[in-house]
């Protein structure tokens, strides 16, 4: 008797299935791969409308002689070591604090901090510029508890206009990753702690040799998350500075978005720094998963 196909090849050539994951795949092949291997060949390409030509390397070399692209590195980078690791140790001390059992209104307190990553991008940008504005209640409030003695240029200088943007960062994301770190402590085993206290270990030793040590992967996830989302910042620096002054607040995705809409456009140089955020994103995958390999082992 003939023997009849392998499991595997009879599901290929299912026509059934096919039909079933057909519009999936269309779509994706339609609004994913498309988009990215159109992006691929616009990098390649230079030139305005229909008069494009073909530079090869050509962006890259652009690149790397461009002030205002190392500019915007240079910022998205002093955005990512510092306000990513301030949220993370952040979010880690309130998840810590919300997770106290005798605490009263602890849900009320997770609830509040929570709601910030819920708002609109835009509304909450349009706050914080409000807020740190010249005339705006954070001057006022400092002004009368006499904290200063005239108005701190929060978004004309270029120092304070960083730290507004951290500090709007801070505000929104730092419930959403305190909500990973809350459900994560929620499931370590009560008795570790008992013990701990027992033995009379304090709660800040508790936190350094006990949570933090369980919290590993979700640390991990949390953090790869928020570097990533920290290179694609775009709104805050959009909406609250629109990247000055003098160009101290400017993103990498502002400065593609100048490259396609607000200066002469450049479609394919624009790409090209795009795929820097795609290099650099694809970086921090790697490292993820090297890491995730050594913690395995």
């Amino acid at each position: 008797m003939p023997q009849s196909p392998a499991p595997s090849y009879r599901r290929f050539h299912d026509v059934n299935g096919w039909a079933f994951i057909g519009p999936a795949l269309l779509l994706m092949l339609l609004f994913t791969v498309y988009p990215i291997g159109k992006s691929l060949w616009m990098s390649t390409h230079a030139g305005q409308g229909t008069m494009v030509q073909f530079v090869g390397f050509g962006n890259v070399q652009r690149l790397l002689d461009d002030p205002m692209f190392m500019r915007a590195l240079t910022n998205t980078f002093i955005y990512l070591v510092i306000q990513v690791p301030v949220m993370i140790v952040l979010a880690l001390v309130l998840a810590s604090c919300l997770n106290m059992p005798n605490l009263r209104f602890r849900g009320l307190l997770r609830t509040a901090i929570f709601l910030p990553c819920v708002t609109s991008l835009v509304a909450y940008s349009m706050l914080f510029k409000s807020m740190f504005s010249y005339d705006g209640i954070v001057n006022v409030t400092l002004q009368q508890l006499g904290l200063v003695d005239g108005p701190v240029p929060w978004l004309t200088d270029p120092f304070w206009a960083r730290v507004v943007i951290m500090l709007a960062l801070t505000w929104r994301w730092t419930g959403y990753n305190m909500i990973f770190y809350l459900a994560a402590m929620q499931n370590i085993d009560k008795s570790i702690y008992e013990a701990a206290r027992i033995d009379g270990i304090s709660a800040y030793r508790r936190l350094v040799s006990i949570t933090v040590p369980m919290l590993k992967p979700v640390l991990l996830f949390t953090t790869i998350t928020s570097t990533i989302g920290t290179l694609q910042l775009f709104d805050e620096a959009m909406n609250i500075t629109a990247g000055g002054p003098a160009d101290s607040t400017l993103s990498l995705s502002l400065y593609i978005y100048n490259l396609s809409f607000k200066f002469v456009p450049s479609f394919g140089y624009a790409a090209t720094v795009s795929y820097v955020i795609v290099a650099l994103v694809a970086l921090l995958a790697v490292l993820q998963f090297y890491l995730a390999r050594e913690r395995d082992q």
